[in-house]
């Protein structure tokens, strides 16, 4: 993983970091929508900064790097956050992973993506639900994309030592598109999600983790 970073211009510098720049760089699809919501913001959105401030008072973004690769076991295909964020409140440290959504789906379910699983994913998929502290098989149907972004959050955490670790879902879908995936990947943390909220989770994780949905601006045009 490369450790060096530059600044960034504007959102036109985003679109190079993509897996495929010329197919996910297109009004209306998320990766467009978050570079401009965040770098107009210089910091955290609205939407994204007040369910934060809530818990962690006076919250502000000290790094952040969009699409961020963390990598993981079992292959060489890392998790490329959307955006990751090292942010202070107080005297707290606090890694947040960003997942933008507007109308794609959290890439697939955990039963397709471990079909004919090679021993690599094995390896990663155990990784994963002990990086998550789950202590069952959970449900095949939930979307592995949740599973291995959250993880990157507190992978994250624990490189930088910080206090805590955050998933932030951030939608520009109007309809809340895939939020019923997302509120059944929270239940396996024994959390009923809402909108809008920062949500901890019950069940015990090997660190104190929270869950945001938040909500952008509607898009300006919709995908051709």
């Amino acid at each position: 993983m490369n450790t060096i970073y530059v600044p960034s211009k504007g959102p036109q510098d985003w679109q190079s970091l993509l897996a495929e720049p010329e197919k996910h760089w297109r009004r209306g699809y998320s990766a467009m929508e978050l570079a401009e919501r965040w770098e107009a913001a210089d910091g955290f959105p609205t939407e994204v900064k007040l369910p934060l401030n809530h818990r962690f008072p006076g919250i502000r973004a000290l790094l952040a790097i969009p699409e961020l690769k963390v990598p993981l076991p079992g292959g060489q295909r890392p998790s490329q956050n959307d955006i990751w964020v090292l942010a202070r409140s107080g005297s707290s440290i606090i890694s947040i992973a960003v997942e933008g959504k507007v109308e794609e789906p959290f890439d697939r379910p955990v039963k397709d993506w471990l079909a004919s699983a090679s021993v690599g994913k094995q390896e990663r998929w155990s990784f994963l639900k002990q990086k998550l502290g789950l202590k069952e098989e959970p449900d095949g149907m939930l979307m592995y994309q949740l599973f291995h972004r959250t993880a990157s959050a507190i992978i994250q955490a624990e490189e930088f030592k910080a206090d805590c670790a955050v998933l932030v879902v951030h939608s520009f879908s109007q309809q809340a598109k895939w939020f019923p995936e997302y509120s059944a990947f929270l239940r396996l943390f024994g959390v009923t999600a809402s909108r809008e909220e920062l949500q901890s989770a019950v069940h015990p994780t090997p660190m104190p983790l929270h869950f945001l949905w938040a909500t952008g601006p509607k898009h300006l045009r919709s995908p051709q």
